[in-house]
């Protein structure tokens, strides 16, 4: 356990070990992906074996990053049944890059490999970027209202995304986590935003749909994730790599699939309607559950409440 050393020593490991980790296999799953570019089909189906073997390396190497470096209290509330072999779809709110890490790390093994649906923005971090190509995830653009009023052709282009990306996906057994809000949340979005939600941005519901449509009821199981990271507010990733992440507040909740909204976003409206009712509702109910975890005192008030009562 590094977490006793002073932070800038474990920030210097946790750097090297996150970059190693990804620099390895990163590399591995491009050249798979480049191997797939071949016209055949036995090659093609083996190069994706390979680069979601290599995924589910840089999730060990995470992993390895989150317990070696940190002292992390889990709190974990799991109401879920998981299938390694089936097709899961994963919603969550999004804090930070720990997300990511996070989310690995507690299905890794138990669910397949993830894919995320990503700011298009990322395909240009260096290593990220290229590893997430080789997989096949969905890079999604986002465009202010300004600009779809110049170019109104750019209307629904995250839609065509997301169809084209489910398409490869109904063919081996797939997770797709989708971080609904589009963007990281801090008080300041969610003031702008005025939404209604003290904890979250509003969720974007055109994406998600279009998911559950594009795959025509192949999703086994819809998982609803709420995460809080109430020691580490602020930096949660700086945190992590520094080894002071506190405590990790996780609730997994399955829905079940027949209780999914699912239908034609684009050209039914009333159905686009009511899957945006259902969806701000489910958020609503997450927004409730990240205000309880709020409410909660932090271990050192707890502890200094019973200090002072024992005296």
């Amino acid at each position: 356990m590094l977490a006793s050393l002073p932070s800038a020593l474990v920030l210097c490991f946790s750097l090297m070990l996150a970059l190693t980790n990804t620099a390895f296999f990163t590399l591995i799953i491009v050249m798979a992906a480049l191997c797939k570019l071949l016209p055949i089909a036995p090659l093609q189906r083996q190069s994706t074996r390979v680069a979601h073997a290599a995924m589910a390396g840089w999730l060990g190497g995470n992993s390895l990053l989150l317990n070696l470096c940190n002292r992390i209290d889990w709190q974990i509330q799991d109401h879920s049944r998981l299938n390694p072999q089936g097709w899961h779809l994963i919603i969550s709110n999004h804090l930070s890059w720990t997300d990511i890490v996070v989310l690995g790390h507690l299905f890794r093994g138990r669910l397949p490999v993830p894919k995320f649906f990503l700011k298009y923005e990322l395909l240009f971090v260096p290593f990220i970027g290229l590893a997430c190509w080789g997989l096949d995830m969905p890079f999604m653009r986002r465009y202010s209202p300004a600009k779809l009023l110049k170019q109104p052709q750019l209307r629904g282009k995250d839609i065509d995304t997301t169809r084209a990306a489910c398409a490869k996906f109904r063919h081996t057994p797939t997770t797709i986590i989708n971080f609904v809000e589009g963007t990281r949340f801090t008080p300041e979005k969610g003031a702008s935003h005025n939404a209604g939600y003290q904890h979250l941005l509003p969720p974007k519901a055109a994406g998600l749909a279009m998911a559950l449509h594009a795959m025509e009821g192949q999703f086994d199981k819809l998982l609803n994730v709420t995460l809080h990271y109430p020691d580490n507010p602020d930096k949660p990733f700086r945190d992590l790599l520094c080894g002071r992440m506190g405590r990790i507040q996780v609730l997994i909740e399955e829905l079940p699939m027949d209780q999914v909204p699912q239908g034609n976003y684009q050209a039914d409206k009333q159905f686009k309607r009511a899957f945006q009712q259902w969806l701000n509702d489910l958020w609503a109910r997450k927004d409730a559950q990240l205000a309880r975890w709020q409410a909660q005192p932090s271990p050192s008030a707890r502890a200094s409440s019973a200090s002072c009562v024992s005296e």
